[in-house]
C-alpha cells in the first residue's frame, strides 16, 4: 500500500512540475532545412506561384480540345396561328412543327497549327516548371534563410547583451567595494553605474530585436507557437574557382532554362502565325429528325448527311502578316533576353564568389581580434582590481570586447549567408536546403 501510495504521489509530483514547466521547454526546433521544407508547403506567395504551372497544364487541356470533334445537339419548336391551305386543298403551314438533331464538325488547317498550339502548350508548362523553381529558390533565401539568420544574429546579440550586463554588474561591484576602501573616487561608481544602465537598454533593444525577427520568420515560413532553432555548421572547404561556379550557374539555373524554352516557345509562335496562310478544312456530319402537324405527303422525318468544306481566306486585311512579324519580333525579343539573363547571372555569380571569399577572410581576422580583446579585458578588469588601470581603461577594453563580438557574429551569419547566395546563384539552393518531392 505504501508503495502505491508512493508511486502516486510520484506521479503527481511530475505531472505538477510539467504543468509549471516553461513553454519554451516543449518548444518545436527547427533548422533551416525544416523550415524550407515547411516554407514550401505553407508559403502563400509560393501556393499563387504553384497555381501558375497548374493553370499551365490546363492549357494543354484547351489546345488538345481543338484536335477532338466538336458534337452538338439541336432542336426547336414552332406554333403557328392557323393551318393555312391552297385552293387544290394542299398544306401550306402546319399549325405545329419541330425538328431536332445531333451534329458533329471538325475543322483543321492543312499546316497542322492545331499540333504546333499543342507542343507550345506543352512547352509552356515546362517553363512554368522552371519559373517556379527559380520562385522558390528565391523565396527560401529572401524570406527563409535571411530571416533564419535575422533570428539567430538577434539570440547572439542577446548572448553579448547578457554577457556584456554580467561584466558591467560586477564592475560596478568591484568599483563600489574599491571606493569604501577609497582606492577610487565616487566619479568612477557612477562612471560604472552609467555604464550598467545602457546595458540594461542594449539588453531590453536586444530581446525586442529577437522578438521581432523571430515573428517576421514565422510569418514568412507559416509557423505558430514557440519554437527554437536549431543551427548546422556549414561544412567547411576550400572556394573553388569562379569559373567552376559560372559553368555550374549556366547548366542549373532555372529561371536561365525558362528562357531557353521561351525561346523554342517563340520559334513555334512563328510556325503557328505562318499556319494561317495554310486553308482549312472543315469536316461536318448531321442527324436531324423533323415532325408537324398535319403531317404532309412529302415530310422527311429524319436525314443523315455529311459535308467537306475548304477554307482558303484572300484577304483579310493585313493581320496575318501583322500577327507573323509580331512573332518574329518576340522570337527575336526572347533571344535577347537570354542572352542578357546570361550576363547578369555572370555578374550575379561572381559578385556571389567575392562576397563569399570576402565573408571568410573577413571571419578569419575577426576571431583574431575577438580573442585579443577578450584576453585585453581579462587583463585590465585583473589590473583594475588591484588598482593598476582606471576605469576609463576598463570600460574601453569592454566596449573593445563588444565590438569585436558583435562584428564577429555578424561575419559568422553573413558567410553562413554568402554560402547561400552562391548556391542560389548557381541554381543549387533548392537541391541543398530543402529536400523537395
Amino acid at each position: 500500500m505504501k508503495k502505491i501510495v508512493m508511486a502516486l504521489s510520484v506521479g503527481g509530483l511530475l505531472f505538477f512540475l510539467f504543468a509549471a514547466a516553461p513553454a519554451s521547454l516543449f518548444a518545436q526546433e527547427y533548422s533551416l532545412e525544416d523550415l524550407s521544407r515547411i516554407a514550401l508547403t505553407r508559403s502563400e506567395k509560393l501556393r499563387v506561384a504553384e497555381e501558375n504551372l497548374t493553370i499551365s497544364e490546363i492549357g494543354i487541356d484547351k489546345a488538345r480540345s481543338f484536335l477532338l470533334p466538336r458534337m452538338t445537339a439541336f432542336g426547336g419548336v414552332t406554333q403557328y396561328s392557323e393551318k393555312i391551305l391552297n385552293e387544290q386543298g394542299t398544306l401550306l403551314q402546319p399549325e405545329s412543327a419541330s425538328f431536332w438533331g445531333v451534329r458533329l464538325d471538325e475543322t483543321f488547317s492543312l499546316s497542322g497549327r492545331e499540333l504546333t498550339a499543342l507542343g507550345i502548350s506543352k512547352q509552356n508548362v515546362a517553363k512554368s516548371q522552371f519559373d517556379l523553381t527559380a520562385i522558390r529558390e528565391d523565396y527560401l533565401l529572401r524570406y527563409v534563410a535571411a530571416a533564419y539568420y535575422d533570428v539567430l544574429m538577434a539570440r547572439k546579440n542577446l548572448e553579448i547583451a547578457d554577457a556584456n550586463l554580467e561584466r558591467l554588474t560586477k564592475y560596478r561591484e568591484a568599483a563600489e567595494k574599491r571606493l569604501r576602501i577609497g582606492e577610487v573616487t565616487k566619479t568612477a561608481l557612477l562612471r560604472a553605474e552609467g555604464e550598467l544602465s545602457g546595458a540594461k537598454s542594449d539588453r531590453l533593444q536586444a530581446q525586442n530585436g529577437l522578438e521581432l525577427a523571430m515573428a517576421v520568420l514565422a510569418s514568412n515560413v507559416g509557423i505558430a507557437g514557440d519554437f527554437s532553432l536549431r543551427e548546422v555548421p556549414p561544412v567547411e572547404g576550400e572556394v573553388p574557382v569562379l569559373s567552376f561556379f559560372q559553368e555550374q550557374a549556366f547548366a542549373a539555373r532555372a529561371d536561365l532554362k525558362s528562357l531557353e524554352v521561351q525561346k523554342q516557345i517563340a520559334a513555334d509562335q512563328i510556325k503557328y502565325a505562318e499556319g494561317a496562310f495554310w486553308p482549312t478544312v472543315s469536316v461536318s456530319g448531321v442527324y436531324s429528325v423533323s415532325d408537324q402537324y398535319p403531317p404532309t405527303a412529302s415530310l422527311n422525318r429524319d436525314s443523315i448527311y455529311g459535308g467537306v468544306a475548304l477554307n482558303f481566306p484572300f484577304f483579310e486585311g493585313g493581320l496575318r502578316k501583322a500577327e507573323l512579324a509580331e512573332a518574329k519580333a518576340r522570337e527575336r525579343q526572347a533571344a535577347l533576353y537570354y542572352e542578357d539573363m546570361k550576363k547578369g547571372i555572370e555578374i550575379e555569380v561572381q559578385t556571389g564568389y567575392l562576397d563569399l571569399v570576402t565573408q571568410k577572410g573577413i571571419l578569419l581576422f575577426l576571431n583574431d581580434q575577438l580573442l585579443f580583446a577578450r584576453d585585453n579585458y581579462r587583463a585590465v578588469a585583473r589590473q583594475f582590481e588591484f588598482g593598476l588601470s582606471n576605469s576609463l581603461d576598463v570600460m574601453d577594453a569592454n566596449t573593445l570586447l563588444v565590438s569585436a563580438e558583435r562584428k564577429v557574429a555578424s561575419a559568422e551569419y553573413g558567410y553562413r549567408l554568402a554560402l547561400l547566395r552562391i548556391k542560389k546563384a548557381t541554381g543549387a539552393l533548392l537541391a541543398t536546403v530543402a529536400a523537395t518531392k
